[in-house]
């Protein structure tokens, strides 16, 4: 969760859902606009995937769409599917699907990363099976170091206490991820979030 300031809020000029329903952006950071991260983290030899040491929360509608692919993931990881998440369902109607379990952490990081060719072993799945990775990736991760709290979009806490490695050097963070808030969020989203940006 980030730290958001609440006098620093800019209210939207409607509410948007995203096409799973939640979250619902109503207000955003104009941090978003401002602070820098190198964006490209397959490019980046200095972080070490550091910011897939802890897990991630998994939201509740793409835990359903990894299940669907579980003997063919299972497979590709050489993971069982009993060992990819911990047991603590969490409930969050902020979150796709209504709530959200963490990953497992497996030798220091993330069970899904790839510590020899690094990235996302899920995104690697998608790309080799023709998928799209939104549709197993959990929104959460897409979104970092972007988040969402109380219907604000936010930087991620790990912005906020500057503990992201890759802080600083690079596109704005909402640059970074205009792509990623425009297919969860549509067009117009980015419309306005765009005219904000050139304001600040």
């Amino acid at each position: 969760m980030s730290g958001c300031e609440p006098e620093r809020l800019v209210e939207l000029k409607k509410a948007y859902a995203s096409c799973y329903g939640a979250p619902v952006i109503r207000r955003v950071d104009p941090a978003i606009f401002t602070i820098r991260y190198f964006t490209h983290c397959l490019r980046c030899d200095f972080c070490h995937d550091a910011c897939c040491s802890h897990g991630v929360d998994f939201d509740l509608h793409h835990v359903q769409a990894l299940k669907s692919h579980a003997k063919a993931l299972e497979k590709h990881l050489g993971i069982s599917a009993q060992r990819w998440f911990r047991k603590r369902v969490t409930q969050d109607p902020e979150m796709p699907g209504g709530g959200f379990v963490r990953t497992r952490v497996a030798g220091g990081a993330c069970i899904f990363l790839d510590g020899a060719a690094r990235g996302c072993r899920i995104h690697s799945y998608a790309a080799e099976n023709g998928m799209d990775y939104h549709q197993l990736k959990p929104i959460v991760d897409c979104l970092f170091p972007i988040t969402f709290c109380d219907e604000v979009l936010c930087p991620a806490e790990e912005v906020d206490e500057g503990s992201l490695i890759c802080l600083d050097t690079g596109p704005t963070l909402y640059e970074g991820l205009r792509d990623e808030l425009r297919y969860y969020f549509g067009e117009e989203f980015v419309l306005e979030l765009d005219a904000l940006a050139s304001s600040v």
